[in-house]
């Protein structure tokens, strides 16, 4: 297998960064949802804080697989405060919308660079954030739906609890 070059190097230590941001963002609406005593938001959010963590690490093995070297860098510090649930789910899908451009960027140069084993790997992640955005759009049009029912509100809570 041929050795990562720099440019896609650089540019997959970036993700890792992405991916990590991602996790810290959705760990800072789990401490949200928490102290809104949204159990199950809060849940939800946790296990997409463990996905993203799990997609940093993926890259990072790719890198070093590759003969590459993982530099990490700080990690921005995410909001802590939304509007309402369904300003927070909403963040979540752009942000994953933006995700997504990122991934399709990352794509693009590993086909630039010629590197088909980089741009092999990456097709998991794009199918991945198609799921992601599905998801993320999914809560948003329930939310919007519950927007002023008590009652609906609490049993979306109690459904995102069941996320696995």
């Amino acid at each position: 297998m041929a050795k990562l070059n720099e440019k896609m190097q650089e540019a997959l230590n970036e993700q890792i960064n992405a991916e990590l941001y991602s996790a810290y963002l959705y760990l800072s609406m789990a401490a949200y949802f928490d102290s809104a005593n949204l159990r199950g938001m809060a849940h939800w959010m946790k296990v997409q804080f463990q996905e993203e963590q799990k997609h940093a690490m993926r890259i990072y093995d790719h890198v070093n697989e590759r003969g590459g070297r993982v530099t990490l860098r700080a990690v921005q510090a995410p909001p802590t405060e939304w509007a309402s649930p369904l300003a927070a789910f909403q963040v979540v899908y752009q942000h994953e919308q933006k995700v997504t451009g990122l991934i399709n960027g990352l794509v693009s140069l590993a086909q630039q660079e010629g590197d088909t084993t980089t741009e092999d790997f990456l097709q998991w992640f794009v199918k991945e954030q198609e799921e992601e955005e599905e998801s993320a759009d999914g809560v948003v049009q329930k939310l919007k739906k519950a927007q002023d029912a008590p009652e609906a509100l609490k049993a979306l809570d109690q459904e995102l609890g069941q996320r696995r």
